[in-house]
């Protein structure tokens, strides 16, 4: 059982995992991973909140995590990502990848006796949606007609991983964006064969009625594929030429006057502040950020003892 896309788990999976979290967060639940565990982070990208949080997860779970850069090991002098996760995954009980393709992390998966963790890839971020749509249920009880407004880079991995997680629980999401800013078709797609999923180019008609404003970094950063060094990615070169774009969906005050008005505030961190939030929503009462970060933690816990159980539904 691995972890590698939203759409790799059914509603029934994703219960479970919640209600490991639950057990986890109420100390209900017996640990039940192997005894000096090992956990393998193969990342490409930066990373700290991901990086952390299965680093010491691992730790609280009685185990222990390596830390690989792709970039100083043998897959950048040419060692296939196949012969990688055959050695890997006769090391480790886990593997844990952070990469810009998702069909890397696929491979890695199809090659390794050891469950797979997507930890990002450039279209998907499915542990941190888990993360996000826990900590919404934490707040509204259900997700079942639950509007979610997600503000400004609707083509985002977080976006793509987001609207699918919460549209298999029954979750209504709201994609609001530039015009010329369309989400991923494919992911678009597949969530609207669970729930209703739509795009606006209009912040009033997007946030109307949502329960929870969602937002992420206008720019993708991060270092370009195949590089060791800090360069900038495409992105970052026409970066004021996004941040011009995006401008009118900064989440600000006049935004959530459009929303419910008991909406919450929800952000993936790191935030740029002044850019796609202010520090009045990040800061404020309604925002949930600080424990939308805290649940990926309990969130990385709770995946990894599901699939060292082998990911049952029970």
């Amino acid at each position: 059982m691995n972890l590698i896309s939203s759409d790799d788990l059914s509603r029934d999976q994703i219960n479970r995992i919640f209600k490991i979290a639950d057990d986890l967060k109420d100390n209900r639940v017996e640990i039940t991973i192997k005894e000096h565990a090992t956990m393998a982070l193969l990342f490409e990208k930066p990373s700290l909140r991901t990086r952390v949080s299965f680093e010491v997860a691992m730790a609280q779970l009685g185990g222990h995590s390596i830390y690989l850069e792709k970039q100083t090991t043998h897959i950048g002098t040419g060692e296939t990502l196949a012969d990688t996760a055959r050695v890997l995954s006769s090391y480790c009980d886990f593997i844990v990848v952070r990469t810009f393709e998702q069909s890397e992390v696929m491979e890695i998966a199809e090659n390794s006796t050891a469950p797979v963790i997507n930890a990002l890839t450039d279209v998907e971020h499915p542990t941190q949606a888990l993360t996000d749509v826990y900590t919404i249920l934490q707040h509204t009880g259900k997700l079942k007609d639950t509007k979610i407004a997600f503000l400004g880079p609707v083509w985002h991995n977080v976006a793509n991983s987001l609207m699918l997680i919460a549209a298999k629980l029954g979750a209504e999401v709201a994609l609001v964006g530039p015009k010329d800013a369309q989400p991923n078709s494919i992911y678009f797609n597949k969530a609207r064969e669970y729930s209703k999923v739509s795009f606006y180019d209009s912040i009033e008609e997007g946030l109307e009625d949502a329960e929870i404003v969602y937002t992420d970094t206008f720019i993708d950063m991060g270092h370009i594929k195949g590089s060791s060094d800090y360069v900038k990615t495409d992105q970052e070169k026409h970066a004021e030429e996004l941040k011009r774009q995006f401008a009118p969906y900064q989440l600000n005050a006049k935004a959530m006057s459009y929303a419910s008005k008991t909406a919450l505030v929800m952000h993936d961190l790191p935030a740029h502040r002044g850019q796609e939030i202010t520090d009045e929503m990040i800061d404020g009462p309604r925002s949930i950020v600080w424990e939308q970060a805290a649940n990926k933690l309990l969130m990385a816990k709770a995946i990894l003892l599901y699939l060292s159980e082998g990911g049952r539904s029970r």
